[in-house]
């Protein structure tokens, strides 16, 4: 049935909106249409789906312009004839819309246009399952005609109505695959962590996997000249949808650059769609286009609905009445709608933000993070001979008889255990006694690796990895019969493996990001969730290589930004790794030995610490401050307890297969399953089994370790080194294997708790000026990082700050011409603040213009504050690098350079940290920027530094026995709160904390340049690089045009 709208009348343009009813009655078609008609120079008529579907064209109403848009049951073929017989002036060509349902047909359209797409290769099938020489599938990968697809990856069906679109994890990250499909509910995603193989039952699209940081774009054209763009929180991170309190999914509208708005114009172009919608990705300061959807409008937003009514009504005059004037008037004939109200976000946690204070606002929260609880890292060192292993290691090094080969990927290790499996009895054969004693050693290390590689259902490259080196090579005549040729006869294996996460890690992670949402940010918990929703949170999440680290980033980030779901796609989406920046301690490896050998020594010889020049009233200023003074008499105590638990744990191991027998049911251990479990295993531990994933076989093997390394008999000599492992090892059993009931193991961890607060401090220096030569070489690369973070937010503060014209950032879309100029201002504006602000390398400025950028727009924001803006980076680490950057934040004053400065930390601090145990599991260190807004620009107390520092779980299990509420239960020890490094009301200044940290940073200009992108998502840091890799999450400040740092 016809429905006419308007006055009708002569003279009047006739609008046929020749579309199906369920597109014609949504609300954004009826707000536009009604304003078209408010005009006064239209009459519309709506067809209806009768008329569609089941009258002939001839009869169909006949009109000037003509608004057909393909959806579900539209019959876009017999629209085409119809407008083939009246030949009207068509906003969306109907042609091109056939293109829009086959996704390879749209990329190459695209690409035919100029227009950037990911890195993509297409598997065509002609039926389903049909197997294709030209297409390989590995554990971590895919190969379409020789390209590679490293996971993660993206899998698209070729058909555009398919919505069901697969995210591949690779195994270092803990596998799985997540599934993105048309919202349903507050869902538009799951995670499937046994899924590892892609689908065959049709044809692909696969792309590289772009790491946008957790965010999509949606843009919208309204004619070539038009572009509206929106954020939403992307499906991929944990598919719950954000709506708000009328259940609408929540998108803020954020600026385009100007060449996202080239793209814009382009694609409108290229399809001859007037009216069109399109998914932008934003990465390494790039922009791609992943999908083009055709005829699509924006959803409540009043002044788009304005802004789209009067270019329809341009169009439609430029077409049919070029003679009248097509002028938007002054006052628009519509204006009776309701001010929209702001909205809030119904998830917990939302709401508006409070003010920062009367004067202060907040800028920036640096915050430097250890990983959480963890099992004890455990390592099996053995030389082989065997035949299969050595062959082993030809096949993974190429066939060079004199170059190790790691082993980390599932194939590898699956073949190792299959070697393993083959060179060890099944079970003991009773006359092992009659054997070498040295062979019965090599047989039970073989014996525990095989344990190693078979726990867990699966392997993982997070959680284990095997080294094996050539130690001998012999002469052996080639196959072919020409000369010789080398080959290897003994090799050193090295198995690490241990150190992983566990239940209680990961709720600890979670638990302090929930803490840093709730207390770090203004507004009573509400603030950064309503920050990071309207884009105004510039979030980046950095991790070092190693699996504890990356998981506790991502699960903190769970609590942090109020995520659901598996980890594994938290991590990939949102957490970039860094290892230059995050790991190692190569740089300091000397003077760490150095300081261990003076430790040894002290202890050993129960010398008297002595004192190095500091004041007798400072007892941190002396060497091996905090070593017990019956250290020497501690350490066969020690021993003596080691070798007890050692030998009931060897009882346990002794009867496992038994055990194992009748509790079979609980023998296998998932550890990726595991990765998002808070909670522990009761059914494992209520048969009598160790927590976790580890046998009574390893937790001997990791006991006996410990009693063999820590003293040698024959030489009659203690490995201090040891005391931090076998502390570790205690405090790991009380907590989380109490259950059994292990003697002697309450008094071995209280001896070595008192040796290891004494030993771990002191192996990152034996003294303050050793603890900062060995800290600010462990970590000049963070404090560089940290500097250029504090740098960039002050600049980007100073030029909101400074008045000074701001063009209208209108998205009506500049000429060429315009966006010319645009680019020069751009260029001179940021050249004037570097140079204004502060000594920018070259480099520095380039990977600024790599940042995805994302503003928020304030014209179309519904948001009260649009200027707040809070930088927020976050660098998740071990125990090595909070020390070093803790030694250099308290002892940097000491430096030659410094003399007569005062220390960042205050007296009572300086006695605190003197005071402090160790800096535990989720330690962290704290430094939040703050602004004076009322104290003038060139004020030094304009910026002020705040720092606090937190021991972590710094509790001991026997202390928590007794608490009423004993978090035991859990395996979990609570995180210490905040501790202030500062008197109160003092003020450090961002110049003088500047001053104190820069002669210990590495200096901006020594930064590598930013990697290229790469296919592999957040695995594509070089090895080198610290710059960043992933996107800008949601920063905003006035001016578009201020360069946004890391």
């Amino acid at each position: 049935m016809v429905v006419m709208e308007g006055n009708g009348g002569a003279g009047k343009i006739t609008i046929g909106v020749c579309v199906m009813e369920k597109k014609v009655f949504s609300s954004p078609m009826e707000q536009i249409l009604e304003r078209l008609r408010a005009f006064g120079e239209f009459e519309i008529i709506i067809f209806g789906d009768k008329v569609i579907l089941d009258d002939p064209i001839e009869i169909w109403p006949n009109c000037d312009c003509l608004i057909a848009f393909y959806s579900s049951g539209f019959p876009l073929q017999k629209v085409q004839a119809y407008a083939a017989l009246r030949r009207p002036f068509l906003v969306n060509e109907l042609e091109p819309q056939y293109l829009l349902h086959d996704r390879r047909k749209v990329y190459e359209h695209l690409e035919k246009y100029g227009i950037p797409v990911p890195s993509y290769a297409l598997v065509n099938r002609e039926y389903p399952y049909q197997e294709l020489d030209y297409f390989i599938e590995q554990e971590d990968f895919v190969e379409v005609h020789g390209k590679r697809f490293l996971k993660p990856f993206v899998e698209k069906p070729v058909n555009g109505d398919d919505h069901r679109i697969m995210i591949y994890y690779p195994s270092s990250a803990g596998g799985g695959m997540k599934e993105l499909f048309r919202k349903v509910g507050n869902r538009s995603s799951e995670f499937h962590p046994d899924v590892r193989r892609v689908r065959r039952e049709g044809s692909y699209i696969y792309e590289e996997f772009m790491p946008t940081g957790g965010t999509d774009v949606k843009v919208y054209t309204v004619g070539p000249g038009y572009a509206h763009a929106e954020a939403r929180k992307s499906p991929v991170v944990d598919g719950v949808v954000m709506r708000n309190p009328d259940g609408k999914e929540v998108r803020y509208p954020v600026l385009l650059t100007p060449t996202e708005k080239q793209m814009a114009r382009d694609v409108c172009n290229a399809f001859r769609q007037m009216v069109c919608g399109f998914d932008l990705l934003r990465c390494d300061g790039r922009s791609y286009v992943c999908d083009v959807n055709g005829w699509s409008f924006v959803k409540n937003s009043y002044k788009y609905y304005d802004d789209a009514a009067c270019i329809l009504r341009k169009i439609f005059l430029d077409a049919k009445a070029p003679h009248l004037s097509s002028t938007i008037p002054p006052t628009l004939p519509w204006k009776s709608e309701p001010v929209q109200p702001t909205e809030g976000l119904t998830r917990q946690g939302s709401g508006i933000i409070g003010t920062f204070g009367q004067s202060e606002e907040l800028r920036c929260v640096i915050v430097v993070i250890r990983h959480g609880d963890r099992t004890p890292k455990q390592k099996v060192k053995l030389k082989v001979t065997e035949e299969k292993l050595l062959n082993l290691m030809l096949k993974y090094n190429g066939g060079k008889p004199r170059v190790e080969t790691k082993l980390k990927s599932a194939v590898q290790l699956q073949d190792l255990l299959d070697a393993t499996r083959q060179l060890v009895p099944p079970t003991r054969s009773g006359r092992e006694s009659d054997s070498d004693a040295d062979d019965i050693e090599h047989i039970e290390k073989l014996r525990q690796v095989k344990a190693v590689l078979e726990e867990g259902g699966h392997f993982s490259g997070i959680y284990r990895k095997v080294q094996l080196k050539p130690l001998k090579w012999i002469k052996v005549p080639k196959r072919n019969g020409d000369g010789e040729e080398e080959r290897p006869v003994e090799a050193l294996m090295i198995l690490k493996y241990g150190g992983v996460l566990t239940h209680a890690g990961r709720k600890q992670a979670e638990e302090l990001g929930r803490f840093f949402r709730n207390n770090i940010y203004p507004g009573e918990g509400t603030g950064l969730l309503r920050l990071h929703s309207t884009y105004r949170h510039d979030l980046k999440i950095y991790s070092s290589d190693e699996g504890r680290v990356q998981m506790s980033a991502a699960a903190f980030a769970k609590g942090l930004l109020d995520l659901e779901g598996q980890l594994t796609p938290i991590l990939v989406s949102l957490v970039s790794k860094d290892s230059s920046m995050l790991d190692g301690l190569e740089d300091a490896s000397t003077e760490m030995d150095e300081a261990k050998a003076r430790l040894h020594e002290i202890i050993i010889s129960s010398a008297k610490a002595k004192n190095t020049g500091g004041p007798v009233e400072f007892p941190w200023m002396v060497d091996g401050a905090g070593l017990p003074a019956n250290a020497s008499q501690l350490l066969p105590k020690m021993v003596k307890l080691t070798k007890e638990v050692t030998s009931q744990v060897k009882l346990l191991a002794e009867g496992e297969d038994e055990r194992l027998a009748l509790t079979s049911t609980f023998s296998k251990y998932d550890q990726a399953k595991a990765l998002g479990k808070t909670t522990i295993d009761v059914a494992r531990i209520a048969a009598g089994l160790p927590c976790g994933s580890e046998s009574f076989l390893l937790m001997f093997a990791r006991w006996r370790k410990l009693e063999r390394d820590l003293y040698n008999e024959r030489k009659d000599r203690f490995d201090i080194t040891q005391i931090p492992d076998v502390y570790d090892s205690c405090k790991y059993d009380l907590l989380h294997n109490a259950h059994l009931d292990l003697k002697g193991l309450e008094e071995l961890f209280k001896v070595a708790q008192i040796l290891a607060d004494g030993v771990i401090p002191n192996e990152y220096g034996i003294n303050p000026k050793q603890k900062l030569k060995i800290g600010s070489k462990i970590a000049r690369r963070l404090l560089g990082k940290i500097l250029i973070d504090l740098r960039n937010t002050r600049e980007e503060a100073i030029s909101v700050a400074e008045p000074k014209f701001i063009e209208d950032e209108a998205q009506f879309l500049p000429t060429k011409e315009a966006e010319h100029q645009q680019k020069i201002q751009v260029r001179n504006e940021d050249g004037r603040r570097s140079s204004s602000t502060s000594e920018k390398s070259l480099d520095q400025e380039d990977e600024d213009d790599r940042e995805t950028k994302y503003r928020l727009d304030p014209k179309y924001a519904n948001v009260r504050t649009p200027e707040r803006h809070v930088r927020t980076r976050l660098y998740f680490t071990s125990e090595s690098h909070i020390h070093s950057l803790m030694n250099v934040l308290r002892y940097c004053n000491l430096d030659e350079s410094l003399q007569g400065e005062e220390s960042l930390v205050c007296q009572s601090a300086l006695d605190r940290l003197h005071r402090t145990r160790e800096l535990d599991y989720m330690s962290n260190i704290v430094l939040r920027m703050f602004e004076n807004t009322e104290v003038p620009l060139e004020d030094e107390k304009r910026f002020r530094i705040e720092m606090t520092f937190s021991r972590g779980a710094d509790l001991s299990p026997l202390e928590d026995k007794t608490s009423e509420n004993s978090l035991l239960q859990e395996h979990t020890l609570p995180i210490m709160g905040p501790e202030r490094l500062q008197e109160v009301g003092s003020c450090l200044t961002m110049d003088k904390f500047e001053k104190m940290v820069r002669p210990f940073a590495m200096p901006p200009e020594d930064f590598p340049p930013a990697a290229p992108p790469q296919a592999l998502g957040y695995f594509s840091k070089g090895a080198g690089g610290v710059l960043e890799r992933l996107v800008s999450l949601w920063p905003f400040h006035k001016s578009a045009n201020a360069a946004n740092g890391k």
